[in-house]
């Protein structure tokens, strides 16, 4: 019996520890309100949040960390390898183009500055930083230069020429 209940309460533990942080990135995502895009977890750690950022089919979710091995496999486990995936971060740039990233979040930016993850953000991303007990939201401003037109060429139609 008492094994029994050991097994409920270890069962009951993993449970909880699965929704918080399944709780923990619908806050994230409501806080930061990114509605979807290329999401950035900086410091995977054990893969868990990171995996659980991916609240729908709308978002696809990066994981970054000095050792990646049991993220990957909280990511395998889940069976979201492909939408969600980790590597490994070398040095203090980021690995990915000018404008690329709708959502950056972490809780150490481990010799990453500031300068660099608003280089990657897209016009109006967000970087969602803890500092301390709190989270910084910085948003990335939108240049004068482009506008929210939609459409290529600002025309909805085909063009055959």
């Amino acid at each position: 019996m008492q094994s029994l209940r050991s097994i409920l309460g270890l069962s009951l533990a993993l449970f909880l520890s699965a929704s918080a942080f399944a709780d923990s990135a619908a806050d994230i995502i409501k806080a930061t309100g990114v509605k979807g895009g290329f999401v950035v977890h900086l410091g995977c750690g054990d893969g868990e949040l990171t995996t659980a950022l991916r609240v729908n089919k709308g978002y696809l979710v990066h994981g970054l960390g000095t050792d990646v091995t049991k993220a990957r496999a909280a990511i395998r486990k889940a069976g979201l390898y492909g939408p969600v995936s980790a590597d490994r971060l070398a040095g203090s740039k980021l690995p990915y183009i000018d404008g690329s990233v709708n959502l950056l979040i972490t809780e150490d930016l481990q010799g990453v500055p500031m300068t660099e993850v608003m280089r990657v953000l897209t016009p109006k991303g967000v970087a969602y930083v803890k500092q301390g007990d709190d989270w910084k939201k910085t948003v990335k401003p939108r240049p004068d230069n482009i506008d929210d037109w939609t459409h290529f060429l600002h025309d909805s139609g085909v063009s055959g020429a």
